[in-house]
């Protein structure tokens, strides 16, 4: 169990890249690259209100001057509307040219009646092949810096329309964290040292939470600064996704774990015996098959979007195979769950399946519930819908479980009985003796 983990800490950790948000850009503007693509892509912003404002700062002002530098802002126009534009027509079809001509370059944006994206392209002289080959003069440095009106109405805010609200979400998430770790950390942590039948469960169950709590920081702490900067801490955004792939792996192993593991047993186990967690090569087989699938879509997700978030709003192929994955995980678990739950006699034990059925189903179908509805918002609200509406989910299902494997009324007493403890135990010899009052 633990093998799987360190390996796949390790692949996470050494493959995945750290990314900035952009909204304090800092590169160079090259000739060859706008020649090649018709303009060379910068960034997107979307603005809101009056004052957005553009600063741009040149390092090499006289080289863009004999280059006839320029920059190109487009709104509301997709890169497949771009695309299919000829190269001449690109330039008529900017909304604002800014000359680069100064060293700093302040430029207001049109008021935006609705949130309006906008996008910045370099050209020059050489763009378009009527300057002739280009000569290897170098390239442009430059720092762009994009900023929407706060609530006094100044341009001071680094963030897009489509991004604001998160620092303040995930300020209010760690708040509720460290009240809930404040009561209930030491109840948890006598059950820890206690043992019993659920003892591993409860182990992965606060790894995973442990892990949401650590990503969760990592988000707030990459906001906290891109608030000030525009950068943010790329490495910080990086480890916060790092964090929560680890947390979607270990729950998925946990629960197919269970729920697989006492279904391929109990067919061959007498039922005066406890039924523990069954780790025979094909419930470990099918659990690890499971985890290696849900991990490398998810890192191919985080390769493939541009922009720090650990659940997105399913472009990609790969977030869209994400989804379809968690929908079957969903569909297999409910077939277990409802063979076990039609066969189960006692009204406690369906109690206790069908609460955990509620925390499996909220897990797995939060996310692609959510990226459906979030088509009747409207286009920049939908990332922030999804993210935030997974995080709560997916804190909920968390609850749900942990009621369940710490509750008196309803575990404890069930695996007090004298006749069979739970199903859903993975201790490997005494597990219903431990569990005994």
């Amino acid at each position: 169990m633990y093998k799987y983990k360190v390996f796949t800490l390790m692949c996470v950790w050494l493959g995945f890249p750290a990314r900035g948000l952009g909204k304090t850009v800092t590169g160079l503007f090259k000739s060859e690259v706008a020649r090649e693509q018709n303009g060379q892509f910068i960034t997107l912003f979307m603005y809101q209100g009056d004052h957005g404002l553009l600063v741009n700062r040149l390092h090499n002002v006289p080289l863009a001057v004999e280059k006839e530098a320029r920059l190109l802002l487009y709104t509301n126009m997709a890169a497949s509307s771009l695309e299919n534009l000829s190269c001449p027509a690109r330039l008529i079809k900017a909304k604002v040219i800014i000359h680069l001509t100064d060293e700093e370059h302040n430029q207001t944006l049109p008021s935006q009646p609705a949130p309006s994206m906008w996008q910045a392209l370099y050209v020059d002289r050489y763009t378009c092949g009527e300057g002739g080959p280009i000569p290897s003069h170098g390239d442009v440095g430059f720092t762009l810096v994009l900023l929407n009106p706060d609530s006094a109405g100044n341009p001071r805010d680094h963030f897009s329309v489509e991004e604001a609200g998160l620092h303040s979400f995930y300020c209010l998430l760690l708040l509720a964290y460290f009240v809930a770790g404040c009561v209930y950390v030491q109840p948890l942590l006598q059950a820890l040292r206690k043992g019993g039948p659920m003892h591993t469960a409860l182990q992965v169950l606060s790894t995973a939470l442990a892990l949401q709590g650590g990503s969760a920081l990592c988000n707030y702490l990459h906001l906290a600064r891109y608030s000030r900067d525009g950068v943010g801490i790329p490495l910080m955004g990086s480890l916060a996704e790092w964090l929560d792939m680890v947390s979607q792996v270990s729950m998925l192993y946990m629960l197919l774990s269970l729920c697989m593991g006492w279904t391929l047993s109990r067919g061959r186990k007498p039922q005066s015996r406890p039924l523990q967690w069954d780790s025979s090569p094909t419930s470990t087989s099918l659990a690890l098959g499971g985890v290696l699938v849900l991990g490398g879509l998810l890192l191919w997700e985080q390769y493939t979007e541009t922009e720090h978030h650990s659940f997105h709003a399913q472009s990609s192929v790969a977030g869209g195979l994400l989804m379809v994955l968690r929908v079957a995980m969903a569909i297999i678990l409910a077939s277990v769950l409802y063979q076990i739950i039609s066969s189960e006699r006692s009204a406690l034990k369906r109690d206790f399946y069908l609460g955990f059925s509620k925390g499996c189903f909220l897990w797995f179908l939060c996310h692609p519930v959510l990226v459906v509805t979030s088509v009747v918002f409207n286009h920049h609200q939908r990332e922030k819908v999804v993210t935030i509406g997974v995080v709560l989910c997916q804190a909920i299902a968390v609850v749900i479980l942990y009621q369940l494997f710490l509750s008196r009324s309803l575990y404890w007493e069930v695996s007090s009985l004298s006749s069979v403890s739970l199903p859903l135990t993975m201790s490997r010899g005494g597990g219903a003796s431990s569990g005994r009052r």
